[in-house]
């Protein structure tokens, strides 16, 4: 397989995925769930629609004040105008063609701000290192604090606690297996694995170095928490889920971070997921859908306007550059 088939494929079959996903969710409803949901999504009070987007926003700028965290060791310290809308230009190209945003990112840095390439480009790596342990961390927090409903699923559907306990035993056992292998070979692909993991390794020890690594960390967690309360706001907007609590929400939110890392944002298989997931706690499939669509609708909206109007204003505000 060419290299220019494989890359193909990688943006092909993303978007291919999320508009085949979304014909099944339109296929497996009836006409009068579908006007249902439609009266839902309609009636949706604008106010939470517009707090729930005003927390995306004060997340991305939080992210970007964060940024300059990381690029300050270095020696660089962009405007932060800039960084913010570096940021929602690089996720409104994420929409269209997944991981591009990192890599455009990192260029337009170096476009406005001289900042070289790959130092760019190892900032951004380690943030995404740092929002998979945060994404971890609330995978571990919702299965704590719902452990007997999810458990009681998988008990359904034919898994015991005996059995996934061995299993992440099992799974355990092979890491340090496979980190030991790896650590003692001397093989080429090993040695490239090792200094991949140790530059990982290093991003994330850095931040306890760096001079304003509190400051760092309470980005981190106001950034999630921003993401969280998107999500918990939408909540009023559908009568049957405004009694959901945080932790039967978490469970639905890590079910719409995983979508949104299989499909360009998530499209098709966002709305899916979290349905899915409130059904767990009783929600029906009309207003479960009505919940997704809706919080899916308002987070790309947010990223297509302030994602377009960035992509504008970026070479505007330097055009000097």
């Amino acid at each position: 397989m060419t290299n220019t088939l494989k890359k193909n494929l990688k943006t092909i079959l993303p978007i291919a995925l999320g508009v085949f996903l979304v014909w099944y969710s339109y296929n497996s409803t009836t006409p009068e769930n579908r006007k249902e949901i439609i009266f839902y999504i309609k009636e949706a009070n604008p106010l939470y629609v517009f707090l729930s987007v005003l927390l995306g926003i004060l997340g991305h700028i939080s992210r970007a004040v964060r940024w300059n965290y990381l690029l300050e060791p270095l020696g660089y310290k962009p405007k932060l105008i800039n960084n913010i809308l570096i940021i929602l230009t690089s996720y409104f190209a994420n929409l269209g063609i997944p991981r591009t945003g990192e890599i455009l990112r990192a260029t337009a840095l170096t476009t406005y701000e001289n900042v070289p390439f790959e130092k760019g480009f190892g900032t951004i790596v380690t943030e995404r290192v740092i929002d998979v342990i945060m994404l971890l961390l609330i995978v571990a927090v919702a299965f704590l604090l719902q452990t007997d409903v999810i458990m009681g699923i998988l008990q359904e559907r034919g898994f015991n606690a005996t059995g996934l306990i061995l299993l992440a035993l099992a799974g355990i056992a092979l890491f340090f297996v496979f980190i030991f292998i790896i650590k003692k070979s001397k093989n080429a692909f090993a040695k490239k694995i090792k200094t991949f993991v140790k530059g990982l390794l290093d991003g994330v020890f850095s931040i306890f170095k760096m001079k304003n690594k509190w400051l760092f960390i309470f980005h981190t967690f106001f950034i999630w928490g921003c993401y969280i309360g998107m999500l918990w706001i939408i909540k009023f907007t559908v009568p049957e889920t405004i009694s959901l609590t945080l932790s039967q929400l978490l469970v639905a939110f890590v079910a719409g971070a995983f979508a949104m890392a299989t499909t360009n944002g998530g499209i098709g298989l966002y709305p899916i997921a979290v349905s899915s997931a409130l059904a767990i706690f009783g929600i029906s499939a009309v207003s479960g859908d009505a919940f997704g669509w809706i919080i899916w609708i308002a987070q790309t909206l947010m990223i297509v306007v302030f994602g377009a109007i960035s992509f504008l204003l970026l070479p505007l505000l330097n055009s000097s550059k």
